[in-house]
């Protein structure tokens, strides 16, 4: 089902369409003599990705998931919301967010640029609460080495203690880590790292599970603003990062809404 999932999803993604209408509409200017419907086609695979690609579409898709919960900047003062205020933070448990396997490169390289920031926010919100222990978590479907254990290795080379350490490596995807949440806090209040636009949908799985993590959003598609005017004009690869991440988020929240995965 991880695999099925993953490989049907970009066919979702404004590319992927845009794409594929131009092919369609190539294919039926040249062997057909339906040149509306062609002209059409090709007309609607521009606009696809045209929108996709600009902030003024992008910006406000992703702003409306990253929005939804603030940066916890001072762990030690988190949002008064789950009811348990006085009970320390025991566990700053970070979601892998990919990664790859070359020996001859750094660890800080392996890993996705989303796993990097979160390996780095973790660290950060560790070391402001000395008794707690980092969670990594994240698994691997094809290479020796797992998310989980490249994180690691990371914050072993910057200084973090290993005792500090907890690895859950068998996890693939955001629903199996909630489900191995309990296990490893055991009711303890936790902090709950990943990139901005997932945490909703992983606050709302691992809520499911009966848990109250605290959030900690990091690795914002979206900051310092919308920029200057210029950025609206013209189109970017970066947008369109923004606007396939949304739809990758909100497939993901939609399938697990079906399975009964979440409550809200």
């Amino acid at each position: 089902m991880f695999m099925l999932k993953k490989a049907l999803t970009p066919l979702l993604f404004p590319l992927t369409v845009s794409l594929a209408l131009l092919a369609v509409g190539l294919l039926t200017l040249w062997f057909s003599r339906r040149r509306k419907t062609a002209g059409f086609l090709l007309l609607a695979a521009a606009l696809l990705l045209a929108a996709a690609s600009h902030h003024p579409i992008s910006d406000p898709l992703v702003a409306s998931l990253e929005g939804r919960y603030p940066p916890l900047l001072d762990p030690k003062r988190p949002p008064r919301s789950d009811g348990r205020e006085d009970e320390p933070i025991r566990w700053v448990f970070v979601l892998g967010g990919g990664n790859s396997y070359d020996p001859g490169l750094p660890v800080a390289s392996q890993l996705s640029d989303s796993s990097l920031v979160r390996v780095v926010e973790g660290m950060r919100l560790h070391r402001l609460l000395p008794e707690s222990r980092l969670i990594f978590s994240g698994g691997s479907t094809s290479h020796p080495v797992t998310e989980a254990e490249n994180m690691a290795s990371l914050a072993l080379q910057l200084g973090v203690a290993p005792a500090a350490i907890v690895l859950e490596k068998e996890t693939l995807d955001t629903e199996s880590q909630a489900r191995a949440a309990p296990a490893l806090v055991k009711g303890d209040r936790f902090i709950l790292v990943t990139s901005a636009i997932h945490m909703p949908r992983s606050m709302a799985l691992f809520r499911r599970q009966g848990l109250r993590p605290i959030p900690a959003p990091v690795g914002h598609i979206i900051a310092g603003g919308t920029g200057p005017a210029s950025r609206g004009f013209y189109p970017s690869a970066y947008a369109l990062h923004g606007t396939q991440t949304f739809i990758y988020e909100r497939v993901g929240y939609l399938w697990a809404w079906i399975r009964g995965l979440t409550k809200e």
